[in-house]
């Protein structure tokens, strides 16, 4: 298989900024839910193009995110034709390799793959998502000295490693499925670029 996979990612979850799991700690309210989206600017799986397609990950961590298994719901975008969902499934369930392969050797469980309606928005120092009736979340980076953005690099816990993470906080985000109801705001959030090949 040869694929490539390049675009936006973000985060949000239900730690305080900056989320203490990126460092190998424990997460701060003793476990941690998430909420992360990618959206893709360029892709192509065996020959399928993935462009402009949007995947999002709804992730449950009860306790240590590096030593405790996840649940997690995966949402797939359906203005993707089936031999493009078949491509995102491949990819974003590890199945492809890659380091999508990775982020899945801590899920212990896959509470659900779903086509869902998934948008998209990165505009300036905001990162906004929403999917379907399920899910909707917007973050918006911190301002540091200066103004500038507050940045995280080599974090040894990576979703999009050799990116530079921008720390920001969560404006809201709101996730209802698989018997899970979260409602959050001025939490952890996280985005950068990312790049994932096989």
């Amino acid at each position: 298989m040869s694929w490539n996979v390049s675009g936006s990612y973000f985060e949000s979850c239900n730690c305080e900024t900056a989320c203490p799991c990126v460092f190998l700690s424990a997460p701060t309210t003793g476990e941690c839910t998430a909420l992360l989206g990618w959206h893709i600017d360029k892709g192509v799986h065996e020959g399928v193009r993935l462009d402009g397609l949007n995947v999002s990950l709804a992730v449950h961590s009860p306790g240590h995110m590096a030593t405790t298994q996840w649940r997690a719901a995966l949402y797939l975008d359906d203005q993707a034709t089936q031999q493009q969902q078949e491509a995102l499934g491949a990819i974003f369930s590890g199945a492809s390799g890659g380091h999508p392969a990775v982020l899945a050797s801590h899920i212990g469980e896959v509470v659900g793959v779903t086509v869902a309606p998934i948008t998209f928005d990165g505009a300036g120092t905001s990162r906004a998502m929403c999917v379907g009736e399920t899910a909707d979340a917007k973050i918006t980076a911190i301002a540091g000295q200066g103004g500038e953005q507050v940045t995280i690099a080599n974090h040894p816990l990576a979703v999009a490693p050799g990116q530079v993470l921008v720390a920001a906080r969560t404006d809201h985000l709101r996730y209802t499925d698989h018997g899970y109801e979260w409602e959050l705001s001025q939490t952890n959030g996280f985005f950068s670029p990312f790049a994932y090949n096989g």
